[in-house]
């Protein structure tokens, strides 16, 4: 399937995978690329810059296809060193960034003149143009069914897609609720070049998080994640565990007068105890609603060849069939 998002990317299906923090290993992105999709180190999981620059090295020993790295600018008063990742990123001979959080106009020219190829994820149709007029390449655009920080404009993919079609002339990817070949199919339909997906990835034979994460995923239904941090418009959807529910209960209690302070021990530091010790209620975790779809915990390779396969059936052979 040639999109303009395979021909961008150079890669032969156009399906992507997100950047995930403490699931984005070189282990998840090589799999992913070898399997054709575009697979993504999350770059802040790596402490460090030189941390960064081994995980690039290491990724380049189990793959020859394109890979990415996600690189996520927070809001914060001490920033990451975004200098020195984006650094190890040119030298490591990366040539696509997935950039997402606040506005990577900064880093824009440094990262063009070296010739990476920029992917802004995006919850408005707003951002997207920004993202577009600063010299983005692509952008991901992210409804509000999607696991993590869905934005707070809480507009679902059916409208969030066609809306952006009718505005970007770059190409974009769905991001949120994105699971098999009906996701990329519909996808395609509503104007998208291709999908990325977050959640179904983390339930795949080389995804390296504790096979309890795992689990948990192939468990849940669409019901079964919920959203936290509203009163702080820092909206973001984690799967319902214990954690989730004394989150939501302190943040009931204290109403408008809640700070993240409050909130601090379910939500920070809690990745490591959780993707990689299987500690499912140390605190919250990202997971979409896509859950409800995922069913069994196959292998990359098997994963993205059953959907471009399905995909291609349900083109030329169902919805075909209909007209």
């Amino acid at each position: 399937m040639k999109t303009r998002i395979t021909e961008l990317f150079g890669i032969e299906h156009p399906i992507i995978q997100g950047g995930m923090h403490y699931v984005g290993f070189a282990e998840l992105a090589a799999a992913v690329s070898n399997a054709g999709g575009l697979g993504m180190i999350t770059g802040l999981t790596q402490k460090t810059p030189a941390l960064l620059a081994e995980e690039i090295a290491r990724c380049r020993t189990m793959t020859q296809k394109p890979f990415g790295v996600n690189l996520t600018f927070l809001p914060t008063v001490n920033s990451p060193d975004y200098q020195g990742y984006i650094n190890a990123i040119i030298q490591g001979g990366v040539k696509i960034v997935e950039t997402a959080g606040n506005n990577p106009q900064k880093w824009m020219p440094v990262l063009k003149e070296n010739g990476v190829r920029v992917i802004h994820k995006c919850t408005s149709v707003k951002h997207a143009l920004k993202a577009e007029a600063i010299g983005c390449d692509a952008v991901s655009v992210d409804g509000f069914e999607c696991g993590g920080h869905p934005g707070e404009d809480d507009i679902p993919n059916f409208i969030l897609l066609p809306r952006a079609a009718e505005e970007l002339k770059i190409p974009f990817v769905a991001s949120g609720g994105m699971a098999d070949a009906r996701s990329l199919v519909a996808a395609l339909a509503l104007g998208a070049e291709g999908m990325n997906m977050g959640t179904r990835f983390i339930a795949t034979q080389e995804a390296p998080v504790h096979e309890n994460v795992k689990q948990a995923i192939v468990a849940a239904s669409e019901l079964d994640t919920r959203l936290v941090m509203r009163p702080l418009r820092n909206t973001e959807r984690v799967l319902n565990n214990a954690a989730t529910q004394r989150l939501l209960e302190k943040e009931a209690a204290l109403g408008k007068d809640l700070k993240f302070e409050d909130i601090i021990e379910q939500v920070a530091g809690v990745y490591p105890r959780i993707m990689l010790d299987g500690e499912m209620d140390a605190g919250v975790w990202s997971c979409g609603m896509v859950a409800g779809l995922i069913h069994d915990i196959p292998t990359c390779e098997e994963l993205i060849s059953r959907i471009m396969r399905e995909a291609e059936a349900l083109i030329k052979q169902r919805l075909a069939g209909m007209l």
